[in-house]
């Protein structure tokens, strides 16, 4: 646990933070990396109340301010991990990660990284299980946790 940027469950009415958050992030690091279509796409995903509702979120605080968050949908899959830039590099993704691991008896994940977060992903012991793909615009390599 990070004592610094204290990690819990987000609440309902904290998940529309969560999804800014993302698409703020999102807009910083990886639209560069993306395809006009692509930016969109991502936009239609954190829209799309159908499975941003079906997702169990994490967050990350500095005080009051939401400044990391994690996002699982069923069953085990990671559909969204972004930290304020301001704030990479303080362990804070490892903590959103080992927190989110607490809730599942079955410690295995996959993830859809984008070219950005591979590294991340293989800090955090992810292993690519195929090349890069291109989906509607999206570049992403699949990556399996073990």
């Amino acid at each position: 646990m990070n004592e610094t940027y204290p990690i819990r469950r987000l609440k309902a009415d904290e998940i529309q933070s969560a999804l800014d958050l993302a698409w703020e992030v999102f807009l910083q690091y990886e639209a560069p990396d993306y395809s006009d279509a692509g930016v969109r796409a991502f936009r239609a995903y954190l829209d799309n109340k159908e499975k941003t509702g079906a997702m169990q979120y994490w967050g990350a605080f500095d005080g009051e301010q939401l400044v990391g968050t994690m996002m699982v949908r069923p069953p085990q899959h990671i559909g969204g991990f972004f930290v304020r830039g301001d704030y990479h590099r303080k362990g804070i993704g490892r903590a959103l990660f080992d927190a989110m691991r607490i809730a599942f008896e079955v410690q295995t994940f996959t993830v859809n990284s984008s070219p950005y977060a591979v590294g991340v992903y293989e800090h955090l012991g992810f292993i690519a299980e195929s090349d890069e793909q291109l989906a509607d615009g999206i570049r992403f390599t699949p990556m399996r946790y073990p």
